[in-house]
């Protein structure tokens, strides 16, 4: 039985080398899907799929990890990845379904609800660090895929600004803790708020740093939040449109659905349960 002949990934195609073999291979339609915010002890979890068309089109000069890029550079590729991706979706978590299930488990259930959210069926997956199954399609968790996948570090500039934009927000609404400094991560200056003020709604209480200023560091991780801190932000998933505007109107709490090639959102995807919970720098 003779093998399949291995693709070759080209150096010189640099980010774009991984999913251009892959189109080789007849791989037309590769998804990435990564997320933001979870190191953060407060904010949302966000995570985004995006597909990006083949050719030069798909290229958009200076796109790289999130994480890598200035707040100014992440806001124009944004918008670029918004107009010249062929589908792209966001979905957002609240900290209460963080409490509640868990961070891994809410982590692969937002990138599998963005892609299973993805107008078009990808033809292959690729995720930045964590497989995820339940797609149906074939698929590669791969390392720093946010700096070696085009479509990863797409979604993860998605996902980043999303949820910078949402932290901005609940910075008016609570202008204690200094949210659109830190982004809801760990830092010296979010601590003394913290020990001051004491956590608000939008703080995830199954964190150590958390529950420790809220007295409930002996209960467990998913029985720490109160009932008096639970939010109404759903992560329900509505459909958007292909504007910019209609991404930022994920900053009301709810999960958005962004489709450049205008065609309807199938419906999401919903799993469950488990995961270990800390926070980190951002």
């Amino acid at each position: 039985m003779l093998s399949p002949p291995k693709t070759v990934v080209r150096r010189e195609g640099g980010i774009y080398a991984l999913e251009r073999a892959l189109q080789r291979r007849g791989f037309q339609l590769v998804a990435g899907a990564d997320e933001a915010g979870r190191g953060a002890c407060a904010g949302p979890l966000v995570a985004a799929a995006v597909v990006l068309p083949a050719g030069k089109r798909g290229e958009i000069d200076g796109l790289t990890d999130s994480k890598l890029l200035t707040a100014a550079a992440r806001e124009r590729i944004y918008a670029e990845v918004v107009k010249r991706a062929f589908v792209y979706s966001v979905v957002v978590i609240p900290p209460t379904e963080v409490d509640a299930r868990g961070l891994h488990v809410c982590n692969l259930a937002a990138m599998r609800r963005a892609l299973a959210t993805l107008s078009v069926r990808p033809e292959y997956v690729l995720t930045d660090g964590f497989a995820v199954d339940g797609l149906g399609v074939p698929g590669l968790a791969v390392w720093k895929g946010d700096q070696v996948a085009a479509c990863v570090a797409a979604a993860s500039v998605l996902a980043k600004v999303t949820r910078d934009r949402i932290m901005v927000e609940l910075d008016a609404e609570f202008p204690a803790y200094g949210f659109a400094d830190h982004k809801g991560y760990v830092t010296a200056e979010h601590n003394t708020a913290l020990a001051e003020h004491g956590p608000c709604v939008e703080h995830r209480y199954s964190y150590a740093n958390v529950a420790a200023v809220s007295g409930r560091a002996g209960s467990p991780p998913r029985a720490r939040r109160p009932v008096s801190a639970e939010s109404d932000r759903p992560s329900v998933v509505s459909s958007g449109g292909t504007s910019a505007e209609a991404m930022a109107k994920v900053g009301t709490g709810w999960s958005t659905v962004g489709v450049a090639s205008e065609q309807q959102p199938r419906p999401p995807t919903w799993v469950g349960e488990d995961g270990q919970m800390k926070g980190g720098q951002p």
